[in-house]
């Protein structure tokens, strides 16, 4: 029997980090992901720009399967998850954040202006999401049908047995 898969969620805000907002998309992607069979802990919450560098290296280092970010990813000053991530992905997969634009922006144009990234750094697929409940919702749907197979992909089996 295969160790089970696990997955850490990456909250990127600095109020939320501050304790002076909630964070509403953190636990959605934490039951999302253990509703689909991984193991994922509460999720990690860390202040825009260092902070949160370190708390990717810091996770990065646990060696998830999957790590899922929220937050960081507008065009604001602060906004700064895509320039963190980016830089450590091997490869990568646009087509998931444009498939993301898509959805979004039929409900809320705003949702073109994400920049987010997604991709693999080793083994660990990354994906950065917006920091809004829809945006997570979006992404989350974009994801479904896929997270199985990316996971699999990348270990070298489209069908989750070793490749020969």
């Amino acid at each position: 029997m295969s160790a089970r898969r696990t997955a850490v969620v990456l909250v990127i805000s600095t109020s939320a980090a501050a304790g002076e907002a909630q964070d509403r998309t953190g636990p959605v992607i934490a039951d999302w992901l253990a509703e689909r069979g991984f193991a994922v802990g509460d999720p990690v919450i860390a202040a825009d720009g260092e902070p949160a560098a370190a708390a990717l290296a810091g996770t990065l280092h646990r060696d998830p399967d999957v790590i899922l970010t929220t937050g960081g990813t507008g065009v604001s000053p602060t906004d700064c998850t895509p320039e963190i991530v980016d830089p450590l992905l091997d490869v990568r997969v646009p087509g998931l954040i444009e498939a993301l634009r898509r959805r979004g922006a039929e409900q809320l144009p705003a949702a073109l202006l994400t920049r987010g990234v997604a991709g693999f750094a080793g083994r660990t697929f990354i994906m950065t999401l917006p920091g809004s409940p829809g945006g997570v919702r979006d992404g989350l749907a974009v994801l479904d049908p896929l997270i199985g197979h990316l996971i699999q992909q990348r270990a070298g089996s489209a069908d989750g047995h070793p490749p020969r």
